[in-house]
């Protein structure tokens, strides 16, 4: 390889205009070789040690600062290949399908995470320097990470579907259990099966999981055990499930869940998906306070801007439009005449608006008219508006909040199912070769 070649020839001219032995010489030859060793081959790219070994520091670093006992770095080395090749393999499909990431989403993202460790961009930048942590490297990081995720919620959305009954359901359950009004924090262990695999090679696997539990009972770190036996993306983050309800995690977790105290580890428990080991790390009631939001009912007229309408043909028309409604133009015609929106039909009508339904330009203007007025052309990523406010309400949306966090919690529990059968099918569909002798 290039690099290679490149290193060897500096590594080489700085041995020659130094003191250092022959033997010094071939040992960081040798070093340098090892480290550029491919270790997997996944479809036309390759997995190198050096991969393996950035991947390594990172993970140990990590580990340290959660004061987590480290697992053999033998052990630890493979379960990272095994991550590096899932997220190979992941970012491969993600590029076949044509999912990309635009630097101001990146950008949006990385505001995100600051704020939620309640620093500025500057201060986040400022600890990432002070960890050590390269902030390019950090971004293509992020940048990956929202590619892998976006292609899960496309794969998974397509998969999983909650119909009302199931809510109907589910809420009727909560209603008659005596801790539905209940969160328990929770972390992970999985060792995943697949219909593809026979008894043996289940009963490897059971195995496996029992040889965890085991460690945990004689006093193993729950993290460290994670790290170093679970199949799960999380594993590498102490399996962190964050905070559910029981409705999430199905029948046979919720009835060991329910009677578990924080620190408690359930048994090995069987899933259509592998097997499972969760530790409750808290609990907590769940308040369900009663929601009442400002609804708005309003019109619009909108005119896009696009190959066919310039910027300025765009504004010019949604000027001339407005100026006919403050003749005495009927704003319901001049919707059904000019709107190049869906609701143009129904002359603009939008019906009741909840915060957050539209884009932030829009709901800004929206919310500084008062009942009756009629606002200025109005950007949005959607083109330009005119916005009439016709009402507004206080609403109870105590209900409507109620089903959807149903909604979200059984699609929750939908998805972890669905999300580990999909990645085994990348798993299957792609070509993967390891390349260490060990294997």
């Amino acid at each position: 390889m290039k690099f290679r070649t490149i290193v060897q020839g500096g590594l080489l001219l700085a041995l020659l205009t130094s003191n250092v032995s022959a033997q010094d010489f071939h040992a960081a030859e040798n070093e340098i070789r090892l480290i550029d060793q491919v270790v997997a081959v996944v479809n036309e790219e390759v997995i190198t040690q050096q991969d393996i070994n950035e991947a390594l520091q990172n993970t140990i670093h990590q580990l340290q600062q959660q004061d987590t006992q480290l697992p053999r770095q033998d052990v630890l080395e493979k379960q990272l290949l095994e991550h590096l090749i899932t997220k190979r393999i992941q970012l491969q499909r993600a590029k076949e399908v044509g999912l990309t990431v635009s630097d101001d989403d990146l950008e949006q993202t990385l505001r995100r995470i600051a704020k939620d460790n309640q620093l500025s961009m500057n201060e986040f930048r400022q600890v990432l320097a002070r960890e050590g942590t390269n902030i390019n490297a950090f971004r293509e990081e992020i940048r990956e990470e929202i590619l892998m995720t976006r292609l899960r919620d496309q794969a998974i959305n397509e998969r999983v579907n909650v119909t009302e009954s199931e809510i109907d359901n589910f809420l009727e359950d909560q209603a008659n259990s005596p801790v539905a009004n209940e969160e328990y924090r929770i972390a992970h262990i999985l060792l995943h099966t697949s219909e593809q695999m026979d008894e043996a090679q289940i009963a490897v696997r059971h195995e496996r999981a029992e040889a965890a539990h085991e460690k945990l009972l004689q006093g193993a770190s729950f993290a460290q055990i994670t790290a170093e036996y679970s199949d799960a993306p999380d594993a590498m983050q102490g399996g962190e499930l964050g905070w559910r309800s029981l409705g999430q995690m199905g029948s046979p977790f919720a009835e060991l869940l329910s009677q578990m105290q924080p620190g408690d580890i359930t048994p090995v428990v069987q899933s259509p998906i592998g097997f499972h080991i969760l530790q409750l790390q808290e609990r907590r009631q769940q308040e369900n306070p009663v929601t009442i939001i400002e609804q708005t009912h309003a019109q619009h007229i909108l005119v896009k801007v696009s190959e066919i309408t310039s910027e300025e043909d765009a504004y010019q028309l949604i000027t001339q439009v407005l100026g006919r409604i403050h003749n005495g133009a009927d704003f319901m015609e001049m919707a059904k005449t000019h709107s190049e929106d869906a609701s143009a039909s129904a002359g603009g009508d939008l019906n009741w608006i909840s915060p957050g339904d539209t884009v932030p330009e829009f709901e800004q203007a929206m919310n500084a008219l008062l009942p009756g007025q009629v606002s200025q052309p109005v950007r949005t990523p959607f083109g330009w508006h005119i916005i009439k406010v016709i009402e507004r309400r206080s609403q109870d949306v105590s209900e409507l909040k109620q089903r959807e966090t149903a909604r979200r919690a059984i699609h929750a529990r939908k998805a972890d199912a669905v999300t580990q059968e999909w990645l085994q099918q990348l798993r299957d569909q792609a070509y993967v070769e390891y390349k260490l002798a060990s294997d």
